[in-house]
């Protein structure tokens, strides 16, 4: 049950995080304004998440479009992230049904 819970969590957090950088990909490849307050407000919310991968691969302008591939990259990393934590949880949950329904059988068995 809680381990549900959890799941249900990661999936929501990975989800907002998902969608904020996907928006700002999308703002930043048509060259939002930001003059817009929800340009703004997904700048500012993105930028923690993007943090650890800034510098680390050019921005590239081409026909005044703008491609963020550290967004793109930390988009990556944060589904491979979510992929890892979710198949631990699972993995534990699994494990902890099985010892629990392997304990009641023992316990019938005396």
């Amino acid at each position: 049950m809680i381990g549900r819970f959890i799941l249900t969590l990661t999936h929501l957090i990975l989800g907002f995080i998902t969608l904020i950088l996907a928006v700002r990909l999308l703002l930043k490849l048509f060259a939002a304004s930001t003059a817009a307050p929800f340009v703004r407000w997904v700048y500012e919310t993105s930028q923690p998440l993007l943090a650890p991968f800034e510098g680390m691969f050019p921005t590239t302008v081409a026909n005044g479009f703008v491609i963020e591939i550290s967004t793109l990259f930390a988009l990556l990393v944060y589904a491979f992230a979510g992929y890892i934590i979710e198949e631990v949880i699972s993995y534990l949950t699994y494990h902890r049904t099985r010892l629990r329904e392997r304990h009641e059988v023992i316990e019938e068995e005396v």
